[in-house]
């Protein structure tokens, strides 16, 4: 694949973010509307291809399928904005500010959820013929993982809490890495494979995706699920939240800005070779 360098896509990150400040509400609103609604989509399937084959692998393989398509489509996630427009802050762009960051993820949010939340209303009535009789397994399924992503937690109090952060944590660190990764290529099959094996690895391993739950769990309370709005939003949408936030801009957005593109300067090769000891001689025998 066309291969870019560090430095370059380090730059475009930054640049990215400083576009996303300035996109007007319409574009914003749509982008993160249909980004949510793909991302949503994508779980669906997932699910689906687990329940019918019982191997959670498979799904976690295929899922990244709707990772790449929205981005490839340029829509935006929650998890995406959180990791790019705080570079544009940072490096101080031209009109850029905590004011315009804050709108910006304010409005990826609201369009996220609503494009999460359509997909759960409509996947409720696939899974229940019109809600006319008890959901199949694709829905028992989905209204589980509510409950033990949610009151599962509590159970465990603040360690189910401490727990809920970090996976939240570790799913941005990886997804981030998704986002950054498509930007080392100029073709497409370089940023779908670039974009594929963190997008397997987050999923695969259970970690709290915010927009993934903004399907999973409104579609759970939806089929019957055993847990409340409240569970949902003080046991996992809340937290996870600001878990993305800390991962993807943490570990990811702030380590590429500070050694790709603040690169510190070499350090003097001489004084490496002034301190180095003088060569001992060894006495012929």
């Amino acid at each position: 694949m066309s291969y870019v360098t560090p430095a370059d896509f380090a730059k475009k990150m930054i640049d990215a973010g400083e576009a996303k400040v300035f996109m007007s509400t319409k574009d914003t609103l749509i982008r993160a509307y249909m980004a949510g609604a793909i991302l949503a989509l994508a779980a669906a399937f997932a699910v689906t291809v687990t329940v019918n084959t019982g191997n959670p692998l498979i799904g976690a393989l295929l899922f990244p399928v709707g990772f790449c398509m929205l981005y490839l489509l340029g829509f935006d996630l929650l998890t995406g904005v959180f990791t790019l427009v705080p570079l544009a802050l940072i490096d101080k762009r031209r009109g850029v500010t905590l004011r315009g960051m804050m709108r910006n993820w304010g409005l990826v949010f609201a369009g996220n959820f609503a494009g999460a939340f359509t997909v759960a209303i409509f996947m409720a009535i696939i899974v229940t013929f019109g809600w006319s009789e008890a959901p199949n397994a694709v829905g028992e399924k989905i209204g589980h993982i509510g409950e033990g992503r949610t009151v599962g937690y509590a159970a465990h109090g603040a360690a189910g809490m401490l727990t809920l952060f970090v996976r939240a944590v570790m799913c941005n660190w990886m997804v981030s890495t998704g986002v950054v990764a498509a930007m080392m290529s100029t073709s497409v099959s370089g940023k779908i494979m670039a974009m594929w094996m963190p997008i397997l690895i987050f999923f695969y391993m259970g970690f709290e995706h915010s927009i993934v739950n903004m399907f999973l769990f409104p579609a759970g309370l939806l089929l019957g699920g055993n847990f409340t709005i409240m569970d949902y939003m003080i046991w996992n949408e809340i937290p996870t939240v600001i878990g993305n936030l800390v991962g993807g801009l943490t570990f990811v957005g702030a380590m590429i800005y500070a050694t790709h593109h603040k690169t510190s300067p070499e350090r003097d090769r001489a004084l490496d070779r002034d301190a180095a000891p003088a060569p001992v001689a060894v006495p012929a025998e």
